[in-house]
């Protein structure tokens, strides 16, 4: 991308991403539809964590309850800035014809749902 004077590119695009050369639209919208798709999953582990602290009073102990909604809270919060740290880190390799990164929210969100279904499933053994 070069400024409306011939040089090089400012602002805060060019600080934000880094350079580089403007990549094909269908990469850049292709990495947009991507991150939109992580925060909507993010805003559904948000949904999920209120739901189950507001609804679960009769299924879950006040402790496994409260467990379970903090998981999924900072889960979708996590994983909300994970998307965009991953955006930004694609839209840089495509600028730059670099390798893309490795995608380091998804062994988190992994990770976060093993967590979730071992607490499910000391309640529900020990219920």
């Amino acid at each position: 991308m070069i400024s409306q004077d011939g040089g090089p590119p400012r602002g805060w695009r060019a600080r934000v991403l880094g350079g580089g050369t403007e990549p094909d639209p269908r990469f850049t919208l292709a990495n947009e539809r991507t991150f939109l798709s992580w925060i909507r999953t993010s805003l559904a582990l948000l949904a999920g964590g209120v739901a189950v602290e507001a609804l679960t009073q009769q299924i879950f102990e006040p402790f496994v309850r409260t467990l379970l909604a903090v998981v999924l809270l900072v889960l979708g919060t996590l994983l909300a800035a994970g998307a965009f740290v991953r955006w930004l880190r694609i839209e840089r390799s495509l600028r730059h014809s670099r390798p893309l990164p490795l995608p380091l929210i998804a062994p988190m969100l992994g990770l976060g749902a093993a967590i979730i279904s071992v607490v499910l499933i000391i309640a529900i053994v020990q219920g």
